[in-house]
């Protein structure tokens, strides 16, 4: 019966540790952002103020599917976009000077 080389079982284990270690820590916390940003696009709602990741700042007027009307500007100026364009909703209750 041939005997247990350690080295030979330490070297077969660190990859697999490795690749455990790179789950943990990238991809689970990669999943738990993607849950959320899905939650915050499926929440917005018409009348919600948000920012684009163009950095563009306006009010949700219209949703349909994944389309989104904002108003932005001192004009009102409507612009469509997908709904995965949204970087963050904002303060709705915060005033907007523009």
């Amino acid at each position: 019966m041939p005997q247990l080389d350690w080295s030979q079982i330490g070297s077969f284990l660190m990859p697999i540790l490795l690749l455990v270690f790179m789950v943990v820590v990238l991809i689970i916390p990669q999943k738990k952002q993607e849950k959320k940003i899905k939650a915050m696009l499926d929440a917005v709602k018409p009348g919600d103020y948000i920012r684009t990741i163009g950095g563009i700042y306006g009010t949700i007027v219209d949703i349909k599917g994944s389309l989104m009307t904002i108003e932005t500007g001192p004009d009102k100026v409507k612009m469509v976009f997908s709904k995965s364009a949204i970087s963050t909703v904002e303060n709705a209750d915060v005033e907007q000077d523009m």
